[in-house]
């Protein structure tokens, strides 16, 4: 009966999100209540309540303090040359621009935090995306499979979880993968590229004049070219002919197509380097452990707002341009605290992890690497990845033992699913990824599942083709 309840409460919150009849919050909080009671445990609700708040309390502070953080370091231009760079390849082209959303999603995601990641990709490309009238969802999408795919290195977290959980070495584990999770990068890309093709058939290449017309007249309707890399040019606006006009569109195309504004007060160019190697320091600080994570972005911070904004007005200006991302993050973490609590403390996540261990074919023993990569996928999504990896992996690691399968392969094989379980609703870091998008969750979910499911199988047939599975 537990297993039937959790899965038909995991199902009743996604369709509610995805038709749009619940918000994300009010559905975390409320769904798993109503289930503890049919459950018939209404009166632990409480507890439960309390004990995953409790045990997801780290992780909001992490993320409160790491918006403010790297909101911070984007502020005062920090991240400006990538973005530059980024920029100067995507020009107004919505086929580059997809692509170059997924190559700076996988470049910042080497520093392990999905939230940093989101807050950094969005900045940058949001803008083009409004001002191009590109889809926001495949924005997102793209950003989640790609730091999916680079949240299997070793400090990423599910690595870390995998070898905690089967008594490993991560190096042993994510050094052999590197092959296919390049392959699956690599489709991520190839991915976006058909993806940006899309975008550019719907909207054509456009040119920058073309849309210096839209912003200064609304009712102007722009012309493209569609897919043929080529664009016309409205009447009145000059013409490809004209060389003064191409030197005038080329020369403003960093200003007017400035993702993030390099005449802003807040940039400290003197501070460049001082924010550089902080950002460099806390990094490795974080890889290296040597303080909680939490801890050291609540330090980075506060050092951040002192060094860069030594007037206390300006401290609070930063903190008030900010808050909106705060809030929003944390009261998801918050009333995803209410589902993971009900879920575990009522055990029906141990009923549903157990049901689908034992439906399992006697025959898929020797094969048991191959059945735990399938099953990340829909595990990995609907239960976090500390119950999948010390739940559910050691238990499916036994079984394959029984069948001279060794750790490493299930090791492997269970880092499959992370494309998309950095879509879960479950993961707090999508929830900083879909607020500063200003994209609804059910649209973000309807958009990503089926491409980051097929990434993962991607993921999964390169592994299996290379024998690291």
């Amino acid at each position: 009966m537990l297993t039937i309840l959790g899965f038909a409460m995991i199902a009743t919150f996604l369709v509610l999100i995805m038709m749009k009849k619940m918000s994300p919050i009010a559905a975390l909080v409320l769904i798993p209540a109503l289930f503890c009671f049919f459950v018939g445990k209404g009166a632990k609700l409480g507890d439960y309540v309390i004990e995953g708040v409790t045990s997801l309390a780290p992780t909001a502070a992490m993320l409160m303090f790491a918006i403010v953080y790297f909101g911070v370091m984007i502020d005062v231009g920090l991240f400006d040359p990538i973005v530059r760079g980024i920029l100067k390849f995507c020009k107004a082209d919505p086929m580059r621009i997809v692509v170059g959303t997924a190559i700076l999603a996988a470049i910042v995601s080497l520093d392990g935090d999905g939230s940093t990641t989101f807050m950094i990709t969005v900045s940058a490309m949001y803008p083009l995306y409004k001002r191009l009238k590109m889809s926001l969802v495949v924005m997102t999408g793209v950003a989640a499979m790609a730091n999916g795919v680079m949240n299997t290195l070793p400090w990423g977290g599910p690595t870390a979880r995998a070898a905690t959980a089967l008594k490993l070495d991560a190096s042993d584990i994510f050094v052999p993968m590197i092959p296919a999770l390049a392959v699956g990068l690599l489709a991520v890309f190839v991915l976006s590229y058909f993806l940006g093709l899309r975008e550019r058939k719907r909207l054509g290449v456009l040119t920058l004049n073309e849309v210096l017309v839209e912003e200064k007249e609304s009712e102007t309707v722009l012309v493209g070219a569609g897919g043929s890399g080529t664009a016309k040019t409205p009447a009145g606006t000059g013409g490809s002919g004209s060389g003064t006009d191409d030197e005038d569109a080329a020369a403003d195309e960093d200003e007017r197509f400035q993702a993030l504004d390099p005449n802003r007060p807040t940039l400290r160019p003197k501070l460049y380097w001082f924010n550089a190697l902080m950002t460099v320091v806390l990094l490795t600080a974080m890889i290296m452990e040597w303080l909680p994570i939490p801890v050291l972005f609540l330090l980075g911070a506060a050092l951040a707002l002192t060094v860069n904004f030594p007037h206390i007005p300006d401290q609070k200006a930063r903190l008030a341009a900010h808050a909106d991302n705060v809030l929003n993050v944390s009261g998801m973490v918050f009333a995803a605290a209410v589902f993971t609590g009900v879920l575990q403390g009522t055990g029906m996540v141990d009923h549903m992890a157990k049901w689908m261990v034992d439906v399992i074919p006697e025959g898929m023993g020797p094969h048991m690497a191959l059945v735990t990569g399938v099953l990340s996928l829909p595990l990995t999504y609907f239960m976090s990845n500390d119950g999948f990896y010390f739940g559910v992996l050691p238990v499916l690691a036994e079984a394959g033992a029984a069948h001279g399968v060794t750790p490493l392969e299930m090791a492997r094989a269970s880092l499959v699913g992370q494309p998309l379980h950095m879509s879960s609703p479950l993961v707090p870091a999508v929830y900083v990824l879909v607020g500063m998008a200003k994209v609804e969750f059910g649209d973000h979910t309807k958009f990503v599942v089926k491409w980051a499911a097929l990434t993962c199988l991607v993921i999964l047939g390169a592994g299996l083709l290379f024998g690291i599975i």
